[in-house]
């Protein structure tokens, strides 16, 4: 359960500080650079992190021995998530879409360095 705290709380901040860097992008700088479907993009993130990571603890938990396929799995899961979430919001129809693509990427490589950071954290320990 502690595990599953730190994750969040660490999530939440990593979060806060991406929408603060949004925000201080779009509206304090006025720079023409973030998509309107930015705060779709974050709570998409948000919410999918949150949950291959719940997951991954889970299976974790469970069974050490196969972390590498567990891991690689939550990976997997995330990227074809992002795909879908990408078609889908395309297929409604999304204005600028170059612009939304750069920004999808780029709060994807926030989150992708969120989870390796995470993983090298956890494997630290199990490294004796």
């Amino acid at each position: 359960m502690r595990k599953i705290f730190d994750l969040t709380v660490k999530l939440l901040l990593l979060s806060l500080f991406i929408a603060g860097l949004v925000y201080l992008i779009s509206d304090i700088l006025q720079l023409p650079w973030i998509h309107e479907s930015i705060w779709k993009i974050i709570s998409f993130f948000l919410i999918l992190t949150w949950l291959t990571g719940i997951f991954s603890n889970y299976l974790l938990e469970i069974s050490k021995e196969n972390s590498v396929n567990i891991l690689l799995g939550a990976i997997g899961i995330r990227f074809l998530s992002s795909i879908g979430f990408i078609a889908i919001m395309l297929m409604l129809g999304q204005e600028n879409l170059i612009l939304f693509v750069i920004n999808f990427f780029a709060i994807y490589l926030f989150y992708l360095l969120f989870d390796i950071y995470a993983l090298i954290a956890n494997l630290r320990p199990n490294s004796k």
